[in-house]
Order: structure tokens, then C-alpha cells, then sequence
């Protein structure tokens, strides 16, 4: 007898038929591990906990975290976002002559978070209103590293700013605040602990010592 040679367009419809069968015949934990598969090539973020920084505005960070803390309670984010903090430390200011103790922005424009990083999680803070964006690479934020985030809490945390002054005797300043605003000095003593220095000022055609605070001073 002759043989039959089989057509191409069969052996394509029994090629596929045998494909279905042996799909159908799969395991559960194998459909299982190519479904995970599948998902995690879809996700952008790797699921992990730390604190990340996002840039917002000049000017609006404060508004920044209130509205990101209304945001994470409203759309139930609360396992995924822990924590929003503007950093700011306290400072010496000096205005008309007087000492006062200021609360300022460590970094103005950034705002730290406390959050694993998922795709809904990244979407809650990236769509939060006046922020411009997460820091790292790409779409993948970049978490700050433990040493940073405890150097800031301990900034954060000082009650009573000290003195930074970097001067040093026969140093020629301006003063820049006080009755004495303009004139130019130089340094003759420098009191640390108290945040004072003593100055010659010419005045009146006579070398004249005055006492000031650090901060009414400039270096020129």
C-alpha cells in the first residue's frame, strides 16, 4: 500500500494539540512558580524596608508630610509607611543684637520616609501633592544608609546648639548686625564656651576694644 504522506497543516494542529496536553498535565507548583515568575518581571520595586528621601518643593515640606500622613491613613497604608519626618535642628540667630535659638530645615526641600518600597506604596508617596520625586536611580529609590539616618536623629535631637566658631585671633571682620553694623575689626580674644570675641575697632582715630557676639561678625 501507499503511504499518506501527512500535510503540513496537520502536523502544525497536532504539534499544538500534544503542547496543550502536556500544559494541562503540569503540576500546580509549577503553574504556580511561572505565575510568580511572571508577576515579579512586572514589578519595578524590590519590597524593601529602610528610609528614603523625596524632594519636594522649597518651601513646602511641612505641607509635604501632613499631606503624605492623610494620604497613608486614608488609602490604608499603614503596614507599608511608617514614618514622615522634616528634618530640622535648632540653631543660633542673632537679630538686633540678640541671641535666639531657631528651629531651621537641615535639608530645605527633602523629606524623609520610613516605608518598604512597593509599587502601590512607591505610587502613595511619588502622587503626593508638591513632591517632585524619590532619590536613587531610575524609577528605584535608593535607601539612606544607617549611619546617615542615626548622624540626622542625632542632629534633630540637640536641645541646646553649640557655638561654631570659625575664627581665630588677629582675623579681620565686619560686623554685620547691632549699633555697630559696617564698621571692621580684629580680633583680639575669642571666648569659646560663651560665643564671644573681643575686637579692636578704629573709632574716632583711636584703636577701641568692643565685645560681640560670634554671629554679628563675618570674616573678611
Amino acid at each position: 500500500m501507499t503511504k499518506v504522506k501527512e500535510s503540513p497543516a496537520k502536523k502544525i494542529v497536532a504539534n499544538k494539540r500534544a503542547d496543550k496536553e502536556t500544559k494541562e498535565q503540569e503540576s500546580p507548583d509549577a503553574k504556580k512558580a511561572d505565575t510568580v515568575e511572571d508577576k515579579s518581571k512586572t514589578q519595578k520595586q524590590a519590597g524593601l524596608r529602610g528610609w528614603y528621601v523625596i524632594h519636594t518643593y522649597t518651601g513646602y515640606e511641612d505641607q509635604v508630610a501632613e499631606s503624605l500622613r492623610q494620604r497613608i491613613e486614608s488609602l490604608g497604608m499603614e503596614e507599608k509607611i511608617f514614618n514622615v519626618i522634616v528634618p530640622q535642628e535648632k540653631q543660633i540667630e542673632i537679630k538686633n543684637g540678640k541671641r535666639k535659638i531657631v528651629e531651621k530645615k537641615i535639608f530645605p526641600g527633602y523629606v524623609m520616609v520610613d516605608m518598604i518600597v512597593t509599587d502601590d506604596s512607591w505610587y502613595v508617596v511619588r502622587n503626593t501633592p508638591n513632591v517632585t520625586g524619590f532619590i536613587g536611580l531610575g524609577v528605584r529609590p535608593t535607601p539612606m544608609s544607617p549611619q546617615e539616618v542615626e548622624r540626622i536623629k542625632k542632629r534633630m535631637g540637640v536641645e541646646e546648639p553649640k557655638y561654631k566658631i570659625e575664627l581665630k585671633v588677629n582675623d579681620l571682620v565686619k560686623i554685620n548686625d547691632g549699633p555697630l553694623k559696617g564698621f571692621e575689626a580684629k580680633i583680639t580674644e575669642i571666648d569659646e564656651d560663651k560665643g564671644k570675641i573681643k575686637v579692636l575697632m578704629n573709632m574716632f582715630g583711636r584703636e577701641t576694644p568692643v565685645t560681640l557676639d560670634f554671629l554679628q561678625v563675618k570674616k573678611i
